[in-house]
């Protein structure tokens, strides 16, 4: 019987379950209002801010939990770590804040040239991200892909990534008319911003808002000077500029254009923009929202149950022979009372140190927990 493809979208209720990006200049606060919105949806435990390569604005905000990521193969641990735990150490976690994208790119484009240069001969290998891969920024590519794909193994398990980023003005010119115009924008890469923008479903641009007066200074020589003077000055979050000099993004149609920077005006703006669009739903008419979110909720928890463990059915050959050498070592060094309780586990759930290449890693993973 043939496979009929398609399915029904139905919108999620829960903010945490999409993409969220804040961009915006340096010291506006981005950092603490993700803090603050992170704990008002999740709560303590459940987020992490990850402090990313050079990246030290969490050092200023007292309570934030966060975890240093200086480089990829950081990255890497913490995200197989998680994956690998979800189902314990990190059962409660929902989102991780990713401070920054710009220093996020940066730590990965050295690992693009390290895989370049192992899977090349001496000659061709590479000091640029900008050569690797054989340059046209096929190795920018490879960076995009690298970061997609490790943060999309959170998404998999439950865990949504958010995004922090700095902005700056720059010139633009119309597609139509080819004027030319200024923009507030991220300050990275296009490419890979746009890699990360086209994947948020909310994107807002921290600014400050600023009311500027004229006003004549008399000078002491020649004639009066006329100069702007701020009156009034205010944080805001802009996620829709229909002028489009703010480089924000929405995928629900009815988000509000522009809130205070402040966690409970940001958290209304995300749920008011889903309960919009939900009402849309036919399908979800006479339901209630309490109702539908409970429907989701058990939805969601399936979903990760499956995905943890298909993800620790997964096997790491290159970790297996690592984790098999190191069981090795400890059945050397441990007692008697030890090596039997090992044995008898190993009996008992088939473990073979023998099949390194078809043996899930989180067995051996779990086998080596025995020693402890």
């Amino acid at each position: 019987m043939a496979r009929k493809f398609g399915k029904k979208n139905v919108v999620k209720i829960d903010p945490l379950k999409y993409n969220v990006g804040l961009i915006g200049e340096s010291g506006v606060g981005k950092t603490t209002l993700m803090k603050k919105v992170c704990e008002k949806l999740a709560g303590e435990d459940g987020y992490l801010i990850l402090n990313i390569g050079r990246e030290d604005g969490v050092d200023a905000i007292s309570g934030a939990m966060y975890e240093d990521i200086p480089d990829y193969p950081t990255l890497v641990e913490f995200v197989e770590d998680v994956v690998e735990n979800k189902a314990t150490d990190y059962k409660d976690l929902r989102v991780v804040v990713i401070d920054t994208i710009d220093e996020l790119f940066r730590i990965v484009e050295p690992e693009v040239v390290r895989m370049h240069n192992r899977e090349s001969s001496a000659e061709k290998r590479v000091k640029s991200i900008k050569a690797a891969f054989g340059g046209f920024q096929a190795g920018e590519d490879k960076a995009v892909e690298l970061v997609i794909d490790k943060l999309w193994e959170l998404k998999d398990v439950g865990v949504t990534p958010y995004f922090i980023g700095h902005t700056k003005r720059k010139s633009a010119n119309d597609l139509v008319t080819g004027d030319e115009y200024e923009t507030l924008t991220s300050n990275m890469m296009a490419k890979y911003f746009n890699a990360i923008k086209t994947k948020l479903h909310f994107l807002g641009v921290a600014s400050i808002d600023r009311t500027i007066e004229k006003q004549k200074v008399k000078q002491k020589v020649g004639a009066d000077k006329v100069v702007g003077k701020v009156v009034d000055e205010s944080r805001i979050v802009t996620f829709r500029d229909n002028n489009f000099n703010i480089d924000s993004k929405s995928r629900f149609a009815d988000v509000v254009e522009q809130i205070p920077l402040d966690a409970d005006a940001f958290i209304e703006a995300l749920n008011d923009a889903i309960r919009k669009e939900l009402e849309n739903d036919e399908s979800n008419k006479g339901k209630s929202f309490e109702e539908v979110k409970v429907e989701q909720e058990k939805e969601y928890e399936e979903k990760v149950s499956k995905a943890v463990e298909k993800a620790n059915d997964k096997v790491n050959v290159e970790r297996n022979v690592e984790l098999a050498r190191k069981i090795l070592e400890k059945s050397n060094e441990a007692t008697d009372e030890v090596k039997q309780r090992v044995i008898k586990y190993m009996s008992e759930n088939k473990v073979s140190l023998k099949e390194v290449e078809s043996t899930p890693t989180s067995v051996y993973e779990a086998t080596l927990a025995q020693f402890s």
